[in-house]
């Protein structure tokens, strides 16, 4: 995908076109990358451009009424790595380009290594000290980068280590971080991304008032559940006597067989007068 010359243009009155990548700008050595121009639904032809030697050139054209044009750069390399505009055409005339786009692409030194002596949690408004540092090979920038925040860089005379300094931190800052080592002369060729390091700030007066909440909400609940119960009781009792209650009531089993026992002996021949003896 090499550079073809360049293109003149007659700049419309159009809105800017939208430059952005996915999944990221800062993409491994021989990774891909997919770069969206984002126009105008009238926008028929979309170009991409790289800078070379202080002057955009073209690197791709693609033709098509639509309003979002994706370029994709596979592989990523060190020809590749760079900085990007994008532009459309619309009717007769070119819109003015995008911002730039910088693409990084990463691996090609050994790693370095990110520490902080705050350690991993912090409180908000705290400051936090990252160092990123290489053991052996020697940088003159340095970058600190989380995925969905800028990534900032830095330099340092010493070259083996630099310390970025973060804050005062909100909880906005929680996340994974890496750093990158890289030189002045090639600002998009870096190293291969240091270690993890996760940053997590909390607010631990904001989790006890939370967990106090939960308390009294159990409290409420069981207290609930203990008149519900009782209201319970209370509904059910007169309908089921008590023990000693029932010791009170008459055996009506034992008087209904004592009526049967007296009406059958206490019958008399008077009361068969009209029955026949033999």
């Amino acid at each position: 995908m090499a550079p073809r010359d360049i293109t003149l243009f007659c700049l419309g009155n159009f809105p800017i076109p939208i430059i952005s990548a996915t999944p990221s700008s800062v993409i491994p050595w021989n990774g891909s990358v997919k770069i969206l121009c984002r126009g105008t639904l009238e926008s028929y032809l979309y170009q991409l451009e790289i800078l070379e030697n202080l002057t955009y050139k073209q690197v791709e054209k693609q033709l098509g009424f639509q309003e979002v044009a994706e370029f994709v750069i596979n592989p990523m390399d060190t020809n590749t790595a760079g900085r990007y505009q994008c532009r459309y055409r619309r009717e007769r005339h070119w819109s003015a380009p995008s911002e730039a786009l910088e693409l990084v692409v990463t691996g090609l030194y050994d790693k370095p290594f990110l520490s902080t002596n705050g350690g991993h949690v912090a409180m908000p408004g705290e400051n936090i000290s990252f160092q990123c540092s290489s053991a052996h090979m020697s940088f003159d920038r340095f970058s600190l980068s989380r995925p969905g925040g800028p990534t900032l860089s830095r330099h340092r005379d010493a070259r083996l280590q630099v310390d970025f300094t973060l804050g005062p931190v909100n909880l906005s800052f929680s996340g994974v971080y890496t750093c990158y080592g890289w030189h002045s002369g090639r600002p998009y060729v870096w190293s291969a991304p240091s270690d993890a390091l996760e940053l997590v700030v909390t607010d631990t007066a904001s989790q006890d008032h939370t967990t106090e909440n939960w308390v009294r909400m159990g409290v409420a609940g069981l207290v609930l559940l203990v008149l519900l119960a009782i209201l319970a009781e209370n509904w059910l009792g007169p309908q089921l006597p008590h023990q000693e209650d029932q010791q009170d009531l008459p055996d009506l089993s034992w008087s209904w067989q004592k009526s049967q026992t007296e009406w059958t002996f206490g019958l008399t021949p008077k009361d068969h007068q009209g029955d026949t003896w033999s």
